[in-house]
């Protein structure tokens, strides 16, 4: 499950105008040199390692609080300070030869497959979820993977989203030209790195569209300025700032605040008090109770989730606090002291953990159906008037000025649209693409081996090969809704997705959790792996990085990350009790009890009443947001909160949501305090910082237990009768 997609393009889209709508490079797309040599060995290995470190931080993230992102900035930002910070490289990566931009673009496309495996193959919540079943509740003994078997899993959902992504980037970022704002940021970052002109952003003298005033005027009186010339000056300054922030200054600000966030995660090993500071117990004490051993409420000065909040923004963050509120300090209290869950608050079975749990199952998938709507309709429309265009119009070839003039095929035609349609043929010739023949082959490959190994994995009793077939078309249809959605939002609704599936296979094989669990997974994989994947075809088509080399990135990515994930996500079970107080793996919850609810309708007393008052309300906010251009402009339309974040409020436990909100609190001052109202590159640097200390840190953390260290002192953790502190205490 991926609840929250942070916004991390904030303060990147600058959206200064071009001279042409029609000229997506701002200097004649047709006659732009190529640059060849992006898919080179310096690039691809240092994108392995990054793409390493952000697997093992997406897993930690993960089990701890189902937040998991592709971190295609942050992996730009690693890549490029790895060949800045270390100029005297071995002769596979001499210093004499500069990164490239396209080099950059498949570094990070390379990092990101190989980083989003943890969510592709389930591994942060279809994978724990098997592995909490239990007799009692499903029939059946948990299913535990071995490290072969868990292996096979990865590499059945690990290549069918990548050969998804290759035929969808014709459509959505060349015809269509979705903004994709994550990629976009992050060819905007890339040019920022390498100083050259943004993508998309060329700043012309005699463009029409912008005319940049001359420095000597800029102190010309406010009334002689139009409108359009003051806005387009601030981002111009924008932009500028930003690439002063990356010459210098924001090197500094990335380091420290790496230096900053790890060193307070080891820290919290050795002095678990430290995460765990139980400060509301002054507010509960009165009343004979301890607020953060009996429910929950402490405070964990992370960094990470501070940084997390400044990329998610403050409007997120207010929604997830809202949801936590409302969860921890009215809904769990309530269902304990009237008895409707009796166990110990933490429990996610019997206690109001997993009560409340069932209403943030109830949240999401309201908004995840009804904000399905609107991008399903605007899909079925496309493809019919496409379908019609095609059938009844004549097949049109390129002529032969243009770059694909040459080694002409079949698949070199393009649908004629109607005139007021924008439409671009392909700018980039054969030999740079993913032909199609490869990408038939691919998917009926990837198909088989998926199915096979699936069956292979859990025989007869988990799942039939019809049914994971099934799943796998499943992802194939609604990949193009998640990937439009994700191009125009930059929210990609796999958990709707995934939901969708198991309402499906709830029908389909009745009465079989784990059978529900896996085809959810499989559907739910191949959607969001072609989703992420097209940030990063976007960002190469914006900078002209081959979408062939970008592929054969993605292929490497994710066929190392196969045996990288299955060793970190061993390496924590190992570990650490998962779920348990440090790893509550909110996403298996939720996938686990929506499974039992579809197959068998066993749901915690008077549960019922609050899953359908919250489903409706969050149904009718998320269709009010959904089709908001139909109704008036009613300014408090942009007051309501998320869905999906609320929900994530209930999820986490309380100190997660109070640590991002103050990143989000950071990121609005921020923002006011910019000339052009956008959270600043600088911040952003410092979020990815915090972000990636914590996750990489974790790592050394994580040996340290495996190797039987204990933390040196857990004074303070039994305050109030403690039973919060993790770490070995």
């Amino acid at each position: 499950m991926n609840p929250v997609s942070p916004p991390s393009t904030r303060g990147l889209l600058h959206d200064i105008p071009v001279e042409s709508d029609n000229d997506e490079y701002g200097s004649g797309s047709a006659d732009r040199e190529l640059i060849e040599g992006d898919f080179t060995f310096r690039a691809v290995a240092v994108g392995l390692g990054v793409g390493v470190i952000l697997c093992m931080t997406n897993i930690y993230f993960g089990l701890q609080t189902g937040w998991v992102s592709m971190m295609s900035l942050q992996s730009a930002l690693l890549g490029f300070a790895i060949f800045k910070l270390l100029p005297h490289l071995p002769s596979l990566f001499p210093a004499s030869r500069p990164l490239t931009p396209q080099e950059n673009v498949v570094l990070q496309t390379t990092a990101v497959a190989t980083g989003t495996m943890p969510l592709a193959a389930g591994l942060v919540g279809i994978i724990p979820a098997l592995e909490m079943l239990t007799i009692k509740e499903d029939g059946r003994e948990p299913i535990k993977l071995g490290y072969g078997s868990l292996v096979a899993w990865c590499l059945a959902v690990a290549f069918f989203g990548v050969f998804l992504a290759a035929p969808l980037r014709r459509q959505v970022i060349v015809k269509e030209k979705l903004v994709f704002p994550s990629g976009t940021a992050t060819a905007q970052l890339i040019s920022l790195l390498h100083k050259i002109p943004p993508p998309s952003k060329a700043l012309k003298p005699s463009s029409t569209a912008y005319r940049r005033l001359p420095r000597t005027s800029r102190s010309v009186s406010p009334p002689e300025r139009t409108v359009t010339e003051e806005a387009a000056i601030d981002r111009y300054d924008a932009v500028e700032k930003d690439s002063e922030v990356m010459k210098g200054s924001g090197w500094w600000a990335l380091g420290w605040s790496f230096f900053a966030s790890g060193s307070l995660t080891v820290l919290s090993f050795l002095f678990p008090i430290i995460f765990a500071i139980p400060i509301f117990d002054v507010c509960s004490a009165p009343f004979g109770a301890s607020a953060a051993a009996t429910w929950m409420w402490w405070f964990t000065p992370s960094l990470s989730y501070v940084g997390q909040g400044i990329i998610m923004g403050l409007a997120v963050t207010v929604s997830m606090n809202i949801g936590m509120l409302v969860g921890w300090a009215v809904l769990s209290p309530l269902s304990k002291h009237l008895g409707w869950a009796p166990g110990p608050v933490g429990s996610t079975t019997e206690g109001a953990r997993g009560w409340i749990l069932w209403v943030a199952l109830a949240i999401m998938i309201a908004e995840s159906i009804i904000s399905l709507l609107p991008i399903t309709i605007s899909s079925a429309s496309t493809l019919i008037r496409h379908y019609r265009q095609r059938s009844t119009g004549p097949r049109i070839f390129q002529p032969s000025s243009s770059p694909r003039s040459s080694n002409v095929t079949d698949d070199d035609y393009y649908d004629p649209l109607d005139e007021n349609e924008d439409d671009d043929p392909e700018v980039e010739p054969p030999e740079r693409l993913v032909p199609m023949s490869w990408i038939k082959v691919g998917l009926v490959s990837s198909s088989i081996l998926g199915v096979g190994l699936v069956w292979a994995v859990f025989g007869k009793d988990g799942i039939h090969p019809w049914a994971t077939a099934l799943g796998l078309v499943l992802a194939s249809m609604l990949s193009l809704i998640g990937v439009r959605a994700l191009g125009e939002t930059d929210l990609n609704p796999v958990s709707g997705i995934g939901k969708i599936s198991q309402l499906l296979f709830a029908v389909l094989q009745p009465g079989n959790v784990v059978a529900n669990i896996i085809a959810g997974g499989v559907a739910e994989a191949g959607a969001q792996q072609a989703g992420d994947l097209m940030q990063d075809l976007k960002t190469g088509h914006l900078l002209r990085a081959s979408p062939r080399s970008q592929f054969y990135g993605q292929m490497i990515g994710s066929l190392a990350s196969v045996f990288v994930s299955t060793a970190g996500y061993k390496f924590y079970t190992s570990t650490y009790q998962i779920p348990g107080p440090q790893f509550a793996v909110p996403s298996a919850g939720i996938w686990l009890n929506l499974a039992r609810l579809l197959n068998n309708g066993h749901l915690p007393l008077h549960v019922i009443p609050f899953m359908i008052s919250f489903g409706l309300i969050f149904a009718i906010i998320s269709a009010i947001k959904a089709f908001k251009k139909y109704l008036p402009p009613y300014r408090w339309i942009d007051y309501l909160p998320s869905g999906i974040a609320f929900a994530v409020g209930f999820l986490n436990s309380p100190s997660f949501s109070i640590a991002r909100l103050i990143g989000g609190y950071i990121a609005y001052r921020s923002a006011k305090n910019s000339r052009n109202g956008e959270t600043p590159l600088l911040a952003i640097v410092v979020a990815s910082g915090f972000v990636l200390g914590e996750g990489v840190l974790s790592i050394v953390t994580l040996t340290m237990a495996s190797a039987g260290m204990k933390a040196v002192s857990c004074y303070g953790c039994e305050i109030g009768g403690g039973g919060y502190c993790s770490g070995g205490c």
